[in-house]
């Protein structure tokens, strides 16, 4: 009698780890691209801050920071009477948030590194907290949501951004899948996080208000990537996408050097008159505690 053998099964701790070493290598490169996420997501920042009602005097934690450029952006809506607090488990990457908010001037900024599944903050102490493209990739969502419950005084808001579906996010999913197929990877495990895996229709929404999230409303925008060719997309994916190093990381350089071929053939797509400007779409979803 043979046994069946056991499917593999995701491992959170392993993720984080990895996800950890991704941001600490790709750190420098995601701040030197600063400018291009500006003028990508600062939009749909700046709707996210509408949503959540974010304003003068408030305590704003932003979780998986980054590089702070959002955390600049709340710094600047909360005015010296506010104070955000931005946090990463990536410490390379909070060096450069805080040495941002130094250069920009501002004074109402701190940063601590923490993983946003266990939040080392006082209970209710922040108005609101936001996450920048960040609760994609916790393995345990609902444990991320119930420390920014957690974070929240009563009736504070909670706000994310994440992408949508992969077909309406081209600019990432194409690369995705063409690295998969050149590395031979199979497809993501169950309960595995990743780019997409809120962007199905109410999923987002659904995972707010299985948190205990009152008044869950969402918002649908376009953000195309826009910048001079396909090529300096591919570099910019390269540089600072430290997940796709990850997925190349089994083949060798020959096979990476065709893999990122193919990914700028394909992007060459949506190169037009006015530059490259590559398909995606976020959804922006705000609760209250």
């Amino acid at each position: 009698m043979t046994s069946t053998p056991q499917a593999p099964s995701f491992d959170p701790l392993k993720y984080k780890q990895t996800t950890r070493e991704q941001w600490q290598s790709a750190a420098h490169a995601w701040n030197e691209w600063g400018a291009c996420l500006r003028a990508w997501l600062g939009p749909v920042t700046e709707i996210m801050f509408d949503m959540a009602k974010v304003g003068q005097g408030q305590r704003v934690l932003d979780v998986a920071a980054g590089a702070g450029d959002q955390t600049l952006l709340a710094a600047a809506r909360v005015g010296p009477s506010g104070y955000v607090l931005a946090t990463d488990i990536s410490p390379n990457i909070l060096e450069f948030a805080a040495a941002n908010a130094r250069q920009a001037g501002f004074q109402n900024i701190e940063t601590k590194v923490l993983d946003g599944e266990d939040l080392d903050v006082l209970p209710g102490s922040f108005d609101v907290v936001i996450s920048r493209v960040g609760l994609i990739y916790f393995p345990d969502q609902q444990k991320a949501l119930a420390e920014m419950k957690r974070a929240l005084k009563p009736g504070g808001r909670v706000a994310a951004i994440v992408y949508s579906t992969p077909e309406n996010n081209l600019f990432f999913s194409g690369p995705v899948g063409v690295i998969r197929r050149h590395a031979n990877l199979p497809p993501p495990l169950p309960g595995q996080p990743g780019p997409f895996s809120l962007g199905g229709a109410g999923v987002l929404e659904s995972v707010f208000r299985k948190a205990g999230f009152n008044d869950v409303q969402s918002q649908t925008v376009s953000a195309p990537l826009r910048m001079k060719s396909a090529a300096e997309c591919v570099r910019f994916e390269r540089e600072s996408f430290g997940a796709l190093h990850q997925m190349l990381a089994g083949l060798d350089e020959a096979g990476r050097q065709s893999a990122w071929r193919e990914i700028e053939q394909q992007l060459s797509a949506f190169e037009g008159d006015a530059g490259f400007e590559g398909p995606c779409e976020m959804i922006i979803a705000v609760g209250v505690k």
